[in-house]
């Protein structure tokens, strides 16, 4: 599947799940920022696990400015988890309604030439979607 595709999803989607290891796609990338920005407006729910790195700090600062987003707001929609060695290996997940149809995708960090994302079967998807719920509680200690 393609980034394109992939935006068609998110358009539709009223719940969606990022784990992401710079926050790229919603503050670099002019078709999702552009997504993000509409899809907030519609109340689309979104939740943020990412690493404290320098770059999710100064990108989750444009993030605040791009969609006026509070402190408030970020310390509700985002999981900010220490920095691991794992950082520059992790692609991008997104998981689109969780509690119902369940899609979840993989995309690299930044991207590439080939523009090709993996959706990953329904099996799968609810797993990481179960995965993603379970971590969000254990340090947020409500659901996602």
């Amino acid at each position: 599947m393609t980034l394109k595709q992939l935006i068609k999803i998110e358009d539709k989607a009223k719940e969606v799940w990022v784990v992401s290891p710079s926050l790229h796609y919603d503050t670099e990338n002019k078709d999702f920022s552009e997504l993000v920005s509409v899809n907030l407006g519609q109340m689309t729910k979104y939740r943020y696990i990412v690493p404290a790195t320098k770059t999710v700090e100064k990108n989750l600062k444009s993030y605040q400015k791009m969609y006026n987003v509070s402190d408030e707001e970020v310390i509700k929609n985002f999981l900010i988890l220490p920095e691991t060695e794992f950082n520059p290996f992790i692609n991008e997940i997104a998981i689109y309604d969780a509690s119902s149809e369940c899609i979840a995708c993989s995309a690299p960090a930044m991207e590439d030439a080939n523009d090709e994302v993996i959706k990953f079967n329904a099996e799968t998807s609810k797993a990481m979607a179960k995965s993603f719920k379970d971590l969000w509680k254990k340090y947020k200690r409500v659901n996602p």
